[in-house]
């Protein structure tokens, strides 16, 4: 499923705790969505492209990515 910017604010005013979660190449698009909605969007980003990767370089990606996720979902 892809989740956008939108999609996580309409989450978290529902009260559900969200995070977007892209790879590094979508950041500037994630940040323009979240200014024009004035949302503040919890966000992790990963390296780029995540295509053509092996399963030890997305185990790698996904092991790096769980504590960031964890923190943004519980705050600091």
């Amino acid at each position: 499923m892809s989740c956008s910017v939108h999609d996580v604010s309409d989450m978290e005013r529902r009260g559900v705790p969200a995070v977007f979660v892209s790879t590094v190449h979508f950041a500037a698009a994630a940040t323009a969505q979240s200014e024009s909605l004035g949302f503040d969007a919890a966000s992790v980003l990963t390296g780029h492209p995540i295509q053509d990767r092996t399963d030890e370089e997305m185990t790698a990606i996904a092991d790096d990515a769980f504590n960031k996720l964890v923190r943004a979902l519980t705050g600091p």
